[in-house]
């Protein structure tokens, strides 16, 4: 059996009742018992990036220990959005769900599938305030702080994630 490693997955949902789709997706990822949620973010609001014609999203970060592998834990995820009927019409279109493995265990790693840390989560402020609420001082695998990232990054974003709530 594998060990259990750390890993920070960020999810988001801009359709239907997105909190009760953030609630069912961490549900979700817990079912099997390869996954365990050890803390979350609070859930912040954020309007669209890329596709901006639809609604705002519900996003989050989650700390989990798996026993599972990257790739499996990355495959676990798909899965539980496939499971919550995720369509893929429109690149950064709409969705029920979305589940980003956004670091494992400070591992870096890159082929067709997967790239660790996740490629675009240092250009997202709603990755990025909820990862430093979970981890003030947490340092990227390549040594530069989340906190670095933040503040390289448009005021104007930054100022557009707000706090929504929480998820429990």
């Amino acid at each position: 059996m594998n060990s259990w490693e750390v890993a920070y997955l960020g999810l988001g949902s801009n359709l239907g009742e997105r909190e009760a789709n953030l609630r069912k997706a961490m549900k979700m990822l817990e079912s099997t018992g390869e996954v365990r949620i050890m803390r979350r973010s609070s859930v912040y609001e954020t309007s669209p990036v890329g596709y901006e014609n639809q609604p705002d999203f519900l996003n989050m970060v989650v700390q989990v220990k798996s026993c599972l592998k990257a790739k499996e834990l990355l495959h676990h995820c798909l899965g539980v959005e496939e499971r919550m009927m995720r369509e893929r019409l429109i690149r950064w279109g709409p969705r029920i769900i979305d589940i980003d493995l956004l670091l494992y265990d400070n591992q870096t790693f890159k082929d067709s599938e997967l790239t660790l840390p996740h490629p675009e989560m240092i250009r997202r402020a709603f990755v990025l305030i909820p990862l430093l609420e979970l981890e003030p001082e947490l340092v990227m695998p390549d040594g530069s702080s989340v906190s670095e990232h933040l503040a390289k990054l448009d005021e104007e974003a930054v100022n557009g994630v707000k706090v929504w709530g929480v998820v429990e």
